[in-house]
């Protein structure tokens, strides 16, 4: 069901990334939910692609209406192929991988460029991952405040190879309108390669200074993408750049 020309879409599902589950949406889902949005939160398994694609399906397929659909960092992945559901009218990736045809979290990050900082990704564990707790903060949510951070690193979700390596049949962003919020402070998905995959995929693109957990962090900053979002998916012209 297509938005009307202008209008602000008022279905807004979020979807979390790896390692972790749909409760760090929090503090988005409430000044969303306070701002007149219907917001569901989709609660990935982070098994396989093909598993939380479906997921997120079931739960774009119970809104009443058009869907702005967000993503954090391997949610971005999930969007990308969840993304095609024509419910869907637009896309909105934080600090989050958008691949395209054929590629997948393997792919995009098996050459990292000189320099950029390696995530602190424990040795496989019967198919599925942990980061070290040790240095979870520092990696995945350095501007979080302590305690918060503590129980993200101990309340970690395996995170299944086989999410890892699904590849992406047909990129919803090559015919859905999107934006992308790059979290300049990000040591888990390099600035640089935020920027090659939001400029490829034509989004309009925010830059604050943050860390991979930025919508934990900067709540405020993800629910104004996300509202911009809902209220232009219409009729934004792509690939417009601003900073936060």
């Amino acid at each position: 069901m297509p938005a009307s020309r202008n209008s602000t879409i008022r279905n807004v599902v979020l979807v979390h990334g790896g390692f972790v589950d749909g409760s760090g949406w929090e503090g988005v889902y409430s000044i969303l939910r306070n701002n007149g949005f219907d917001v569901s939160i989709v609660q990935n398994p982070t098994i396989s692609l093909a598993d939380d694609v479906a997921f997120t399906r079931l739960v774009i397929a119970a809104q009443n209406g058009p869907v702005i659909l967000v993503g954090h960092s391997y949610g971005g992945v999930v969007i990308t192929e969840a993304g095609n559901d024509p419910n869907v009218a637009g896309l909105v990736y934080i600090t989050a991988f958008a691949p395209d045809h054929g590629e997948s979290v393997s792919s995009l990050i098996k050459d990292p460029p000189p320099g950029a900082p390696v995530p602190p990704i424990l040795p496989p564990q019967d198919g599925y991952l942990f980061l070290d707790k040790a240095k979870f903060r520092a990696s995945f949510a350095a501007d979080v405040d302590g305690p918060k951070a503590s129980f993200m690193a101990d309340s970690q979700v395996p995170w299944g190879m086989d999410a890892l390596n699904g590849t992406i049949t047909q990129p919803a962003w090559k015919s859905k309108p999107s934006w992308y919020l790059v979290a300049t402070d990000d040591k888990m998905i390099p600035p640089p390669a935020q920027r090659f995959m939001s400029q490829r995929a034509g989004s309009t693109v925010v830059e604050a200074a943050g860390s991979h957990a930025i919508y934990v962090s900067q709540p405020d900053a993800v629910a104004a993408l996300i509202q911009t979002a809902a209220r232009e998916a219409t009729s934004v012209p792509a690939g417009e750049v601003m900073h936060a």
